[in-house]
């Protein structure tokens, strides 16, 4: 397979941020884990212990969370906290 066909076949990055709170973990166990993992590689981030990732989140549009960022958009799920709040 040459590097062409691996990044035509490789899934694309799904990112949900989360700080822990019922709404996140409800939103995580509904909308995360509702996404087809042959098309996205979900990776679940819990900004409420891993605050180094806050300003990353940031730079991806993420204003609430729980938050979804899938193809260059962030998609507000509800609302748990303001990433303001997790600083």
């Amino acid at each position: 397979m040459t590097n062409i066909e691996k990044e035509f076949y490789m899934a694309a990055k799904a990112i949900f941020y989360h700080a822990g709170c019922p709404v996140c973990v409800a939103a995580e166990q509904t909308v995360a884990n509702a996404i087809d993992r042959s098309k996205y590689d979900v990776e679940i981030v819990h900004l409420g212990t891993d605050k180094s990732r806050i300003g990353e989140a940031e730079a991806a549009g993420v204003k609430s969370v729980p938050a979804l960022v899938m193809d260059g958009a962030a998609f507000h799920i509800n609302f748990g906290a303001s990433i303001n709040d997790l600083k």
